[in-house]
């Protein structure tokens, strides 16, 4: 499980990457959060938003690695998928907080508790972030220690 999350925007991956062993802040736009799977979590918003399967995400190799040069024990970036940043940046307010009420139940019959109203906020924070990099011909990425 990770502890330290930031979502950001960066023009590609090469640039992305670039901050892996530091982390995005004061570099590139963008939005901490933590202590939650977040390659699991983006799995699952994507099913919830897209209808795409978990099995079928895994088998296309979502979500897609940008550097991990620890190979898993340190620092990691993930690039959100296009299909997700699409329906982030998509998304009104009302969607988003029937993905995380749907997030939420679905991460408690997994034994985790999360709380609706930080489930909504984060998403609406994503939501922006994923408009943001829509508006900058960028993408959204994960940056996770």
């Amino acid at each position: 499980m990770s502890t330290i999350i930031e979502f950001y925007v960066a023009p590609d991956d090469e640039a992305a990457a670039t901050v892996v062993e530091h982390g995005p802040a004061g570099i590139f736009e963008s939005l901490s959060c933590g202590n939650f799977d977040v390659e699991e979590a983006l799995m699952e918003w994507e099913g919830i938003f897209t209808g795409r399967r978990f099995e079928e995400l895994v088998a296309a190799g979502e979500p897609r690695v940008v550097a991990d040069p620890d190979d898993g024990e340190g620092p990691l970036i993930l690039v959100v998928s296009g299909p997700l940043q699409d329906a982030l940046a998509a998304a009104d307010p009302l969607r988003l907080a029937e993905v995380g009420a749907l997030w939420v139940r679905e991460r408690a019959a997994e034994g985790e508790e999360f709380d609706l109203e930080m489930a909504t906020e984060l998403l609406g924070d994503l939501a922006r972030l994923a408009r943001a990099a829509d508006e900058h011909a960028g993408c959204l990425y994960c940056w996770s220690a």
